[in-house]
């Protein structure tokens, strides 16, 4: 007798750090296309920061969501306000001469060194891709040579606040934006090197959706900056507004991974009933405590199978599973493959 598979699929509380690694047997898209245009004095920070985003991207999904290129304006490398020197892909030169648009998506880097004036050839290259309803963008002040282009119009964007009095005084209908980074239309833009990674997720998350957005957040903004001196790493499940008794309650699943709980021990040390936790992880994780504890370990399990070279009996006893067979039965049915394909794919990554 044959037996039929039915796959889990993850709670609310869980489904948003995990979703991007579930295996899809679906037919793979094609990538997006990112070019990011160098200009001479770049800002490297901005770059990479915008950069990083895309490559999270690709490696928190089982499917190549971005792939990105660099173009100079003439020549084979441009100079970053670092002194660095960076060999880019193709040049504006190239394009124009070849009439192509590999583009989906084309982005001006700017910096604090960069040259503000028009530059026609750029403006030409722009043009191009905006009649193809391309997105475009700037960091730092790359977004003056869309507004060169005649691309800003009643348009908000953002650019780096030394920036704004040449904004105002040569593009009256072009709006500055009051935030760091934004995205109007098809026009996204920021002001400096912190936002770019800010701006980048909002164009991820415009693109690929919500999930793939939150689980690359996940990951590169865990120690953002914030008025304290010292900013505690938060838990994605993290909530002020969490009653105190599940608050506890989550800390102590957190805490408790290789030798989990019982329901009993949970109850005792947060002092509420079986009825009342049950209420706690319905109303505010839209789960039970069961299931919203076994997530944790299956999560914590794909981790060190992403992270280590554990063996698999290894990595089940570290997630509190009593035998390698029931972890790989349960981790198969959140994913849909067993842990050693899984680790397989997400070494070739």
């Amino acid at each position: 007798m044959t037996q039929t598979y039915h796959k889990k699929h993850f709670s609310p509380s869980n489904v948003d750090h995990n979703h991007a690694h579930v295996i899809s047997h679906e037919h793979e898209n094609k990538p997006i296309t990112i070019g990011f245009v160098l200009l001479n004095h770049f800002s490297m920070v901005a770059f990479t920061g915008a950069v990083d985003a895309l490559v999270t991207a690709n490696l928190v999904q089982t499917e190549n969501l971005f792939d990105y290129a660099t173009l100079s304006l003439s020549g084979s490398s441009v100079v970053s306000d670092l002194g660095i020197e960076i060999a880019t892909g193709t040049s504006i030169e190239e394009q124009l001469q070849s009439a192509t648009q590999p583009f989906d998506v084309l982005i001006v880097c700017g910096g604090y060194r960069c040259q503000l004036s028009e530059q026609h050839k750029l403006t030409e290259y722009l043009k191009s891709y905006h009649k193809q309803n391309a997105y475009l963008g700037g960091l730092w002040n790359g977004a003056i040579a869309l507004a060169h282009a005649g691309l800003t119009n009643k348009t908000r964007i953002a650019v780096h606040p030394d920036n704004h009095p040449y904004v105002r005084e040569h593009f009256q209908d072009t709006v500055i934006a009051k935030e760091t980074s934004v995205l109007d239309g098809h026009i996204l833009s920021c002001s400096g090197p912190v936002s770019a990674l800010a701006m980048m997720l909002v164009l991820v998350e415009h693109l690929q959706g919500n999930r793939i957005a939150r689980a690359v957040k996940e990951i590169l903004t865990c120690d953002q900056l914030s008025e304290s001196t010292v900013t505690p790493i938060t838990q994605p499940t993290d909530d002020a507004k969490y009653p105190e008794a599940l608050k506890k309650v989550l800390e102590l699943m957190r805490s408790n991974i290789e030798e989990p709980l019982t329901l009993e021990e949970l109850l005792h040390y947060a002092s509420v009933s079986r009825r009342q936790l049950e209420r706690l992880f319905q109303n505010h994780l839209e789960t039970s405590p069961s299931r919203y504890y076994l997530e944790l370990r299956i999560t914590y399990a794909r981790r060190l199978l992403q992270q280590t070279n554990k063996p698999i009996i290894e990595v089940a006893i570290a997630s509190g599973f009593v035998s390698s067979s029931h972890f790989s039965n349960c981790f198969k049915d959140y994913f849909g493959v067993a842990p050693s394909n899984f680790r397989k794919r997400s070494n070739q990554q």
